[in-house]
């Protein structure tokens, strides 16, 4: 099974130094569900960055054959998770669909683009994983058209007990290049943050709907 202490730190290290992870616990965001946090990670940043893309499409890659072997499709969640998806299915050399949030208002009305493969293995690729609910929506619409989903991955997870219930519920393996233990450490070992951060980092952690009120 893939789990990897280097490569998570070396994730956590590239996405802290380009900034698509900010840490600011005493200046929160407020993210559109409404909760206050302290962090806040876009990780399309990494895509402006070519070793960092190449690093991450290449772990990605690695990922996927060694947790789920041989698939035949990959699938990418819109938005972010899209040319993230594109640019694994390149480097396996496999076809690539991606799902929308939700239907297409007009013309052929897609939920999924690209050519529906029924019956092959897909991998699901994804930026980020918070609740994991926008995820296994698209879980869900790729077994609605038949396909067979092996699993999903990312690139970072907050690691909410939440997200792993739901995707335990849904019967999706997932796994991610990093988390938040492994950022937060080497967000403390590299004077990202104070020890007075790291506690309330882990506060936030426990109960993110409830901090900050």
């Amino acid at each position: 099974m893939f789990d990897n202490i280097e490569i998570e730190q070396q994730v956590a290290e590239f996405l802290l130094q380009i900034k698509a992870i900010k840490l600011q616990p005493n200046n929160p965001f407020t993210w559109a569900s409404g909760w206050k946090s302290p962090i806040y990670c876009d990780n399309r940043i990494t895509l402006s960055h070519p070793t960092i893309r190449t690093y991450i499409r290449q772990q990605l890659t690695l990922l996927i054959q060694d947790v789920f072997g041989p698939v035949g499709c990959i699938a990418g969640v819109a938005t972010a998770g899209i040319p993230q998806g594109a640019l694994v299915a390149q480097e396996l050399g496999l076809p690539f669909i991606y799902v929308r949030s939700k239907p297409k208002d007009h013309g052929t009305g897609n939920l999924i683009e690209g050519e529906v493969l029924t019956g092959k293995r897909v991998v699901v690729v994804e930026d980020l994983i918070s609740t994991g609910k926008s995820s296994l929506q698209a879980v869900e619409a790729l077994r609605n058209a038949g396909c067979d989903v092996a699993g999903l991955v990312a690139i970072f997870s907050y690691g909410f007990d939440v997200a792993a219930d739901n995707f335990k519920l849904a019967n999706c393996p997932f796994k991610t290049l990093s988390n938040y233990n492994a950022l937060i450490k080497y967000a403390a070992d590299n004077q990202y943050i104070s020890a007075d951060d790291v506690e309330m980092l882990k506060q936030w952690r426990e109960n993110p709907a409830a901090w900050g009120r």
